[in-house]
């Protein structure tokens, strides 16, 4: 924390470009010049879109210049993952295979996003088709925590979560399949959710796991959360999961206090041992700023959730074999010339285009969906999906939401972890759970560690309630003053200070 001045919010600078005070290609200009200064320690961005972002701000300037209203958070530059399609721009999912794969259409999140004039200026590392826990697993980069660059950003998403902690955008774009939204933005002291499943559309999103992931958003205030979610959120025809619920609005709801709130501590997750003392006691301080606004505190339990990480990689590496087929060299992507035959096309484009996490995760589902073990894995976890479904569903009959740890520790070191994958995995213990069920969780900065990391916490809500979950987060934000939180060195170099 520094007394220095902090940049804008999201929502301030598109009131001043709103207003005629800042330009929206000047504030472009500065955004390129921060990835320009800053970009090179943390290596969050793998491509840039510079022309693209130039038009879409020369469209907004125009719009103010002619007295036209402006749609929310128009001229406001943002980020995607390299997983989420912008038509002419490369979609790699940070992997070999997809080294040179220009995007043919554009997301329905990306289409949105045009249409409420957000320039995107660029796509952002993440680990190999958004599988992992550090942002290690990139084929191309190693992106770095800009709180301390010998740590982990935290993944999938890290990309994302690394530049906007390191004020190179305001806002960013993440998805998240068993947390991979949520813990990078713990790691680096930002707001992120992971919202209902099916709230925004995944068409146009590179599939990992079909059932798990949701395109989730980054900011550094719960408002510019909520109004980035506004944005994104609806139902959408190219996707036949997309929730058909008209999309509250979730910036009015920012500003309504929770009355009565009633929450639940999850004895499971709080009762770990593993759990950080500094994450213990953060979670205290939470819970006092909450009683301030009179809410009431009980323990619930989620008997099953102890099986969710077992669960997890069973169903979403099942999920990502079936989905990862399609890379075969025939095509798209990348293909094997020296193949003699198909069957070492096939072979050979495979061993030559994935990483060792792809390939891993690959021959795990396969065997899980394999003649003879189907029902013995793959079915059964499917019926301890269903078991910790039902666990959260009778705990939101008890209490209004769940405050629980994003993860039990904050960012670990670059390389701490890479050699044993069960202990990478056991990173999400506290995230898997949420996209299990299909529920809404909102990871909130909750403090520093005693060495100076961020720390992170999950408020965890029934389906469709990300409008209590922003409304929790902004009176938390406002009672800890935890708000747009940067390290010094990128508040001074960064945009829009």
């Amino acid at each position: 924390m520094t007394a220095s001045p902090a940049p804008s919010t999201a929502l301030d600078l598109h009131k001043q470009i709103q207003s005629g005070q800042l330009s929206a290609q000047a504030l472009l200009e500065q955004t390129f010049n921060a990835i320009k200064a800053v970009d090179g320690d943390i290596d969050g961005f793998l491509h840039l879109a510079e022309n693209q972002a130039q038009q879409t701000a020369e469209q907004v300037d125009q719009a103010v210049a002619t007295g036209q209203p402006l749609p929310l958070l128009a001229g406001v530059p943002i980020a995607l993952k390299d997983n989420i399609h912008v038509q002419g721009v490369r979609s790699t999912c940070a992997s070999r295979i997809l080294e040179n794969f220009v995007a043919p259409f554009d997301a329905t999140v990306t289409t949105k996003l045009n249409a409420h004039m957000l320039p995107i200026v660029g796509k952002t590392n993440l680990d190999e088709f958004a599988m992992g826990s550090s942002c290690e697993n990139s084929a191309y980069k190693l992106s770095k925590n800009p709180w301390d660059t010998s740590r982990v950003p935290g993944g999938s998403s890290g990309g994302s979560a690394a530049v906007v902690a390191s004020n190179q955008v305001p806002l960013a774009l993440g998805s998240d399949t068993g947390g991979s939204v949520r813990l990078p933005a713990a790691f680096c002291a930002l707001y992120g959710i992971k919202p209902t499943y099916g709230r925004v559309s995944r068409y146009g999103l590179v599939a990992y796991g079909s059932s798990l992931d949701q395109i989730s958003p980054f900011a550094r205030t719960t408002k510019d959360l909520a109004a980035l979610l506004k944005v994104i959120a609806g139902f959408d025809p190219m996707d036949s999961t997309a929730l058909s619920d008209e999309v509250p609005d979730y910036l009015a709801l920012c500003d309504q206090p929770p009355k009565q709130l009633k929450v639940g501590l999850v004895k499971e997750l709080m009762d770990s041992d593993g759990l950080q003392p500094d994450i213990k006691a953060a979670i205290d301080q939470s819970i006092q700023h909450l009683e301030g606004l009179g809410a009431t505190f009980q323990t619930v339990s989620l008997p099953h959730i102890n099986y969710a990480v077992a669960s997890y990689y069973i169903v979403a590496t099942a999920e990502a074999s079936s989905n990862l087929a399609r890379y075969d060299g025939v095509r798209y992507g990348l293909r094997a010339e020296e193949a003699q035959d198909i069957y070492h096309l096939f072979t050979q484009t495979r061993e030559q285009g994935f990483g060792t996490e792809v390939k891993r995760r690959i021959m795990l589902g396969t065997f899980a969906l394999s003649s003879g073990y189907y029902d013995a894995y793959y079915g059964k976890a499917q019926k301890v999906r269903q078991l910790i479904r039902q666990d959260f569903e009778t705990a939101f009959e008890q209490v209004d939401i769940l405050l629980c740890p994003a993860a039990p520790f904050t960012a670990f070191k670059l390389g701490e972890k890479v050699a044993d994958p069960v202990q990478m995995y056991l990173t999400d213990i506290a995230t898997i759970p949420v996209n299990l069920a299909g529920i809404p969780g909102l990871s909130f900065p909750a403090g520093f560690d005693s060495s100076g990391l961020p720390i992170g916490l999950q408020l965890l809500g029934p389906h469709g309630a990300e409008g209590t979950l922003f409304s929790v987060s902004q009176a938390l934000e406002t009672a800890s003053g935890l708000s747009n939180c940067l390290p010094d060195v990128y508040k001074q170099q960064g945009v829009a200070v």
